[in-house]
């Protein structure tokens, strides 16, 4: 066997590991300490003997795992619990006692707005003395899509369709739907009130804040109808985002709006939140494994963003530096990058954030013989596609030439699912049950 067939089964066997590592089967339990009819849940205790209701609801790509995992420890201390996740995501039938619907991500639909009914309806039957444990993860913004009265469903899809094609940030995006919505920036924990919420978070975004993470339902929010103009503004889609959506900000800005839930506000003291696993654990769990098959792991970043294809290239760079001089690193060696890049659409084409970085990896990594090249999407699904990733080489690029494949082109069109298909490169996980920060590595001999 060559060298390229071996580093690339390193490869596989690496993000299989980071995947593992990261699975809420292996990382919810930790935060959950049980005796008897008493449970610690991130540091608080609450006890079945008393009069409240343990109520469980679980909203994300993990939702369902996290949910079973919780059920696999105190199932039977729990009242009743309800599952939010992304379509096919859920297996079937749901833990007793429970609940379980399925939307759509990363647009909303009209499955989305039901689920945010349901959600409202769930938690309006709180107590005082009940205990609301919030499962959270990634692709909620899309799962509980609950628009302000004057606007509807398409106003909401409209201006996220508009930013994820301009490239906004995860901050950018949830910033102005926070401001467009009832149950995101910290309306759920008003929506729960006066039931105690304790979340435990599954984060996919950089810096690992609660305000970021699946719309910052379970956090206060420190931002403003003022920042979501701004954003709009600099993003160059005030003119054109529709007319509601415009008006209602404008109210906001000057107060005949509902502010979202601010820090420090008392309504948000009973609210717990703990990260239980985050894009920085994935990355560790590589370089383990990584240095477990003989080779330095070089853990880059774990705050890795930009535009996706911009970062491949520094990131290739580097690559092409450790090949032809053995620095900044001695091979052979991993270099290993965590976090979210953008694409701003400007072709036809399909793909995701980490097919766009692979083949424009590709292109950079081309002739290089001792490169393998990994960036894959932690839940299972990059952009709009049944791939969760991609895995390229240093003879990735004169393949597509044999097959008469121009992977210049196909990157300017977007069209990275395509041309990665047809070269066999394309990473097929199917739904992980997981969801965190994305996980780009490239190994080189």
């Amino acid at each position: 066997m060559n060298e390229t067939p071996a580093l690339r089964e390193i490869a596989g066997r690496v993000w299989r590991a980071a995947l593992e590592a990261v699975r809420p089967e292996r990382v919810v339990p930790r935060f959950l300490r049980r005796q008897g009819d008493a449970v610690e849940i991130a540091g608080l205790e609450w006890s079945a003997s008393g009069r409240g209701r343990l109520r469980l609801l679980a909203i994300g790509k993990a939702a369902d795992s996290m949910a079973r995992a919780v059920v696999a420890r105190v199932g039977d201390l729990i009242h009743e619990g309800l599952i939010v996740t992304k379509t096919g995501h859920a297996r079937r039938p749901p833990p007793p006692r429970f609940e379980s619907l399925e939307a759509a991500h990363p647009i909303p639909d009209e499955r989305s707005l039901a689920a945010a009914a349901r959600v409202r309806a769930f938690l309006s039957g709180g107590r005082a003395d009940d205990l609301v444990l919030l499962l959270l993860s990634g692709g909620a913004s899309a799962l509980v899509a609950d628009p302000r009265p004057s606007l509807t469903l398409d106003d909401l899809v409209a201006v996220t369709g508009s930013l994820m094609r301009a490239g906004a940030t995860i901050y950018e995006l949830n910033t102005v739907r926070k401001h467009l919505e009832r149950l995101k920036g910290g309306g759920l924990l008003l929506g729960a009130a006066p039931a105690q919420v304790v979340a435990l978070l599954l984060s996919d975004v950089i810096g690992d804040s609660p305000a970021i993470i699946g719309g910052g339902i379970a956090a206060p929010d420190p931002t403003t109808f003022d920042d979501a103009i701004r954003i709009l503004n600099e993003r160059r889609m005030w003119d054109t985002a529709p007319r509601a959506v415009r008006a209602l900000l404008e109210r906001g800005r000057r107060g005949m709006e509902p502010e979202t839930l601010k820090p420090g506000d008392p309504r948000a003291r009973s609210a717990l939140c703990a990260i239980v696993a985050s894009g920085r654990d994935a990355a560790e769990a590589a370089a383990a494994s990584c240095t477990s098959h003989g080779l330095t792991a070089a853990i880059l970043t774990t705050e890795l963003a930009g535009e996706a294809r911009e970062a491949a290239r520094v990131i290739a760079a580097m690559a092409r530096e450790v090949s032809a001089r053995n620095r900044p690193w001695p091979r052979p060696v991993a270099i290993i990058a965590a976090g979210e890049t953008t694409v701003t659409v400007g072709g036809p084409g399909r793909g995701g954030r980490n097919q766009e970085a692979a083949l424009a990896a590709a292109i950079e990594l081309d002739g290089q013989p001792d490169a393998v090249w990994t960036s894959l999407g932690t839940d299972g699904t990059d952009g709009p596609t049944d791939a969760a990733g991609a895995m390229v080489d240093g003879s990735t690029a004169n393949t597509a030439r044999r097959l008469g494949l121009n992977l210049a082109e196909a990157l300017r069109d977007n069209d990275s699912h395509t041309a990665l298909d047809r070269l066999g490169c394309l990473i097929r996980t199917g739904p992980t049950g997981t969801h965190v920060n994305d996980l780009w590595f490239v190994l080189l001999r």
